[in-house]
């Protein structure tokens, strides 16, 4: 199925979700279109993963309804865990997460993405030895070799030195710039808010703002 251009990529209407007798959130709503970035806001606890993980089809909504206007190989998803197989080169990695896709790249292509996110030197190295700056650059790597419409980043700033911050911050504007578009959970929210295109702040359990970036101000950092 490719996208329809005239159809959002993703569209959340009332979504809601409880453990149990337990509410995390209600009445979400919101949409992002092509080559958009939306930054989801919030306090700790909040339910911005559990959202995440319901928008990518992850897990399912209490009520509601989300849609997804793209095939499940044009979404990419890079949450907590990094998932690289700490016993493999880097190359490695690449080539079979490549062979998950179909895809078989060539080992000069797969270096081109290594580079691209600084880790050429790196690319015979066990990923085990990765600290988590270098780990998620590798991720970054994945999500380039499957060139997906919809990424879904879930703090993925957490623990990263500041040089692999400005990396990743740089390459999240890359995505958009080639018309890919991003659903970011940021731990640094002041800063990254000038990133985003629009912002979606839940708290106390329902939407406190969606809408353009620009006019979101958040009082405090959140986490």
């Amino acid at each position: 199925m490719t996208a329809d251009p005239g159809k959002p990529l993703l569209t959340v209407k009332r979504a809601a979700k409880f453990y149990g007798s337990k509410l995390v959130f209600k009445e979400i709503s919101c949409e992002v279109g092509p080559g958009q970035i939306m930054l989801v806001a919030g306090p700790n606890g909040a339910g911005k993963s559990t959202l995440m993980r319901i928008m990518a089809g992850l897990s399912k909504p209490s009520a509601g309804d989300v849609s997804l206007n793209l095939d499940p190989e044009d979404v990419a998803y890079l949450g907590h865990s990094t998932f690289i197989y700490p016993g493999m080169s880097a190359l490695a990695n690449l080539k079979f997460w490549g062979s998950m896709y179909d895809l078989s790249p060539s080992r000069d292509e797969l270096m081109q993405l290594l580079k691209r996110v600084g880790l050429e030197r790196a690319a015979e190295e066990k990923a085990g030895s990765f600290s988590r700056g270098m780990a998620q650059r590798l991720n970054l790597a994945r999500i380039y070799l499957v060139e997906p419409k919809l990424i879904f980043l879930d703090e993925p700033g957490t623990g990263l030195d500041p040089k692999s911050l400005a990396t990743l911050r740089r390459e999240i504007t890359g995505f958009r710039d080639r018309g890919t578009s991003v659903v970011w959970i940021s731990h640094h929210v002041a800063e990254d808010t000038a990133l985003a295109d629009i912002v979606l702040a839940i708290g106390g359990r329902k939407v406190e703002y969606f809408g353009a970036a620009s006019g979101y101000a958040p009082e405090v950092e959140a986490c």
